[in-house]
């Protein structure tokens, strides 16, 4: 079994909706991700805030950040441990971000070292 990160770009912003589009774009994630859930692959994911630090210089340099642009911003995660990617990708299915014509889900290995 490996672990891989799914990383979420883009997609629908909550900021500009409705409470009631807010509540139907969150029941999406919340029927995705308990189905990610179910399956028994699931380990973890949240949503990250749009602030927070950026360090540089040898860690000497602290800045607001981060300052990519919108469509650049990991906008949060999910974990799961599969057989190999091409399941992982089959669980990235479904996922609400794919519904948003910006939306992307990167999906990563996480490298295990020995």
């Amino acid at each position: 079994m490996a672990k891989y990160m799914f990383l979420f770009r883009g997609g629908n912003s909550m900021i500009d909706m409705t409470p009631n589009e807010k509540e139907e774009e969150m029941g999406k994630w919340d029927a995705w991700m308990g189905m990610l859930g179910k399956s028994g692959k699931l380990i973890d994911g949240l949503p990250l805030t749009n602030t927070g630090k950026v360090l540089s210089n040898k860690g000497n340099i602290t800045t607001d950040g981060p300052y990519a642009e919108g469509k650049e911003i990991i906008g949060g995660f999910v974990a799961v441990q599969t057989e190999n990617i091409d399941e992982a990708l089959t669980l990235t299915k479904g996922c609400p971000i794919l519904n948003a014509d910006n939306g992307t889900v990167e999906v990563r290995e996480v490298m295990i070292f020995k």
